[in-house]
């Protein structure tokens, strides 16, 4: 994927609202933002923050109440229905209930779009068993959903919106009802839609761990409006609206919670500092560096480190013993290389303003932060 290629679908200033008892509800309220041809784009945000609504605006299932909505640089605001089932026809869309047709065979249920298009039954035949052997179901074809598992159910959701050849997949929760193991099978099949079929992909998820391990880009929502975007990475390690701390918190669990700093402050009086692990992996180098230069001991007590993007991101919280100046001047030289946390003492602590408490996780990654006993 390359950033430089152009949006696929762009909002401009778009405003979706809806009746309710105190007034209109702006379920999408002045969002501004280009999505690329050939991306993953994921689109997060806590229930009720927008983000299903922004992206039933894409294939025209919710009409927008002002601004515009962009589909490879057509305007499809207030077009007819007649033009928006053409638009609809290049937009393929899976759900997180599946949607799938219980009175159907699987085959049936990915032929139903190619019937629905007019397609002769040889090249449905065809193009059926074309997308099963794709998403690994070729032997269930006769088999019906209820005879499936919550993960099968979801591949045979991604053929049936594959079958027309869409150019956009929306992707609205489509991994919250499957387990760890099965969401992890189901998003390495997202990735192989857009590698191998070039498909552009939008997640919409409140899951962070989802887009860290799926998207290229993101943008997060709260309360109808974008409250940041930009590639994954970036949001991930300098996150500036108080929403995406919340989320990048969730997602690593790498620094302690108020609660869990408590209990280390406890178990060790020492200075807590939490160091910031970065880019290149250069940080955990000056560490070992500093620890090794200043007279001072050092000793992880809590932390957690991943890969997003190939390059590392999390934080290693460390309690530091011996002089306090010995410990000031430690933390000024790290701190010319990363962030350098000052969590204080037990006898004098300091707060963490972006710690967060622990949250349930649908994808867990595996890196899972944690203090060290």
């Amino acid at each position: 994927m390359t950033t430089a290629a152009p949006p696929i679908v762009s909002f401009r200033d778009t405003v979706k609202t809806f009746p309710a008892t105190a007034g209109l509800v702006r379920a999408v309220d002045g969002v501004t933002l280009d999505i690329h041809a050939g991306e993953i784009f994921g689109v997060i945000g806590y229930s009720g923050a927008g983000k299903s609504t922004l992206v039933r605006l894409i294939n025209a299932l919710e009409p927008v109440t002002s601004g515009a909505v962009l589909i490879d640089g057509k305007d499809i605001t207030g077009l007819p229905e007649s033009e928006l089932r053409r638009v609809r026809a290049g937009i393929g869309m899976i759900f997180q209930q599946f949607n799938l047709l219980a009175s159907r065979t699987v085959a049936g249920n990915v032929a139903y779009p190619l019937a629905v298009a007019g397609w002769p039954r040889d090249r449905r035949r065809a193009r059926v068993a074309e997308l099963l052997d794709f998403v690994g179901l070729a032997d269930k074809a006769r088999q019906f959903p209820s005879q499936l598992s919550g993960g099968q159910k979801q591949r045979v959701g991604i053929a049936r919106a594959l079958a027309t050849n869409p150019r956009i997949l929306l992707a609205d929760e489509a991994t919250s009802a499957l387990d760890p193991e099965t969401t992890q099978d189901v998003l390495d099949l997202l990735r192989r839609v857009n590698a191998e079929l070039g498909i552009t992909v939008v997640v919409i998820t409140h899951e962070m761990d989802v887009v860290k391990y799926t998207c290229d880009r993101v943008a997060v929502m709260e309360d109808g409006k974008v409250v940041e975007h930009g590639d994954v990475y970036s949001v991930f390690a300098r996150p500036q609206h108080p929403a995406t701390r919340r989320f990048v918190g969730t997602a690593l669990r790498d620094r302690p919670s108020p609660a869990a700093l408590e209990r280390l402050r406890h178990r060790h009086p020492g200075r807590i500092v939490t160091v910031a692990i970065r880019e290149d992996g250069a940080a955990t180098v000056d560490l070992t560096r500093a620890l090794r230069e200043h007279p001072i001991d050092g000793t992880v007590v809590y932390g957690g480190i991943t890969e997003i993007a190939e390059r590392p991101y999390g934080s290693l919280t460390l309690e530091l013993a011996g002089d306090d100046a010995a410990i000031t001047a430690f933390i000024e030289d790290l701190s010319r290389s990363t962030t350098v946390l000052d969590l204080g003492t037990a006898a004098a602590p300091l707060a963490d303003p972006d710690a967060v408490g622990p949250r349930a996780s649908a994808f867990s990654s595996g890196d899972q932060g944690g203090d060290a006993r």
